[in-house]
């Protein structure tokens, strides 16, 4: 008699060691001047990347999260990164966020990216649900610079980057950049009980998966032109690029299956019913066009849009992305099939990416499932592993914080005649 692993005692146990080994592997990643450093193989710091902020605010989410479960000291270091991001991290002069801090502590890049500021507003949510001090006001700050600076007119979508000073808007548009900014919105509305982060999640799932994606038989574009038309060639001759990959990255078919079903569960009775049909549709594309496709077990990264792999090497975020999207599905609608798959990739899981030596998880591995660095070097964060180690282990709900704060989302209106309150 099989027993479906996500309801084992013994399973959520483990996953709860799981989860501890990584905050263990994560608490040397505090700079003490100035937010969360590039942790290396080994969860020593790496000098050369300085401070990213996109890594300190996934830091602070995480040990803001971990702080809500109980786990003594995770609030100290949820506090640092608010430190950091209300501090050094923050641009004084212009407003916003910069990239990162460089080794001398000055800021390092010139772009204010959607991305940092989408995982900003995460930090920020996550950290306000926690309680911890700072974070309401950094809330405020990160939700003004996204309604004013981000906001692209009318469409519902949001600007890609800025030069440092706002002056000039990037001449390109991305889809992972509106993936986070989807997450980040569903716990801002977990944290405020603000309808209208919802309504904006809806819409930019409704643009970037059930029109363009459906279109185009759920094989995601991500880049687009400033008017939003797919550019299917963008970065061709850089094909394994870290964020903007080209062709089809797989993990966030899956990715995005999980917020559906999040969003689904904050609307309540006013979603639309393609969610969860959209949901299992992004599912099937990813397990059918990435998983073992290529001779060994594991994810390829992308494929072209004729499906043939492109970059093959194995990132375990996208290991962790399927079974945060195979728990979420099965817990949403019984199927056992998805139960069948979340018990598969964890068993992937255990035995080529969970590094038991040195801690952590190998972030790449290559097309043998060997270690490798070509896309990324050392184990930067714990975010993805992470919640793919708590998800199972809590209630359905929109968004982590709600989960881990006791599962509850009444404090979302669902009804669409609520009034909106102000900020």
């Amino acid at each position: 008699m099989r027993h479906s692993w996500p309801d084992l005692p013994f399973h959520q146990a483990w996953l709860r060691a799981e989860a501890r080994r990584l905050l263990s592997f994560a608490a040397d990643a505090e700079r003490p001047e100035n937010g969360f450093g590039w942790l290396d193989d080994r969860g020593a710091l790496l000098p050369a990347h300085g401070t990213p902020t996109w890594i300190t605010c996934r830091m602070t989410h995480v040990f803001a999260l971990a702080d809500m479960m109980g786990v003594p000291g995770s609030g100290p270091i949820a506090d640092h990164g608010v430190g950091a991001l209300l501090g050094p991290l923050r641009d004084a002069d212009h407003g916003g966020w910069y990239a990162g801090l460089g080794t001398d502590g000055q800021p390092e890049g010139t772009v204010k990216s959607a991305y940092d500021h989408a995982f900003v507003l995460l930090a920020a949510a996550s950290a306000t649900a926690a309680g911890r001090e700072g974070a309401p006001e950094l809330l405020k700050a990160a939700t003004s610079v996204i309604e004013e600076r981000f906001t692209d007119g009318d469409t519902g979508r949001y600007l890609e980057s800025w030069d440092r000073a706002w002056t000039q808007p990037e001449d390109y548009r991305g889809a992972n950049s509106h993936m986070h900014l989807v997450e980040a919105f569903l716990a801002t509305a977990a944290a405020t009980g603000r309808r209208v982060w919802l309504d904006r999640a809806l819409g930019i799932a409704q643009f970037v998966v059930h029109e363009v994606t459906a279109a185009h038989d759920w094989r995601m574009p991500e880049h687009f032109t400033p008017g939003w038309e797919p550019v299917l060639d963008y970065n061709t001759d850089n094909r394994a690029h870290p964020f903007r990959p080209y062709g089809v990255t797989v993990g966030h078919l899956l990715e995005w299956a999980r917020l559906l079903v999040q969003i689904e569960i904050a609307l309540g009775s006013a979603a639309p019913a393609w969610l969860l049909d959209d949901a299992a549709s992004l599912f099937d594309a990813a397990v059918r066009r990435g998983w073992d496709v290529d001779g060994a077990p594991g994810f390829i990264y992308t494929h072209d849009w004729d499906d043939t792999p492109v970059v093959r090497e194995r990132m375990h975020w996208v290991a962790t992305e399927a079974i945060a999207a195979a728990a979420t599905l099965y817990r949403r609608t019984g199927d056992a099939r998805y139960e069948r798959w979340y018990r598969t990739w964890w068993d992937y899981a255990a035995r080529h990416l969970i590094d038991r030596r040195n801690g952590s998880w190998h972030h790449e591995l290559d097309p043998d499932n060997r270690p490798a660095a070509t896309v990324w070097d050392g184990k930067p964060d714990i975010y993805h592993a992470f919640q793919a180690a708590i998800l199972p282990c809590l209630p359905p709900a929109a968004a982590f914080v709600s989960a881990v704060g006791g599962g509850s989302d009444d404090n979302i209106p669902h009804q669409r005649e609520r009034p909106e309150e102000t900020p």
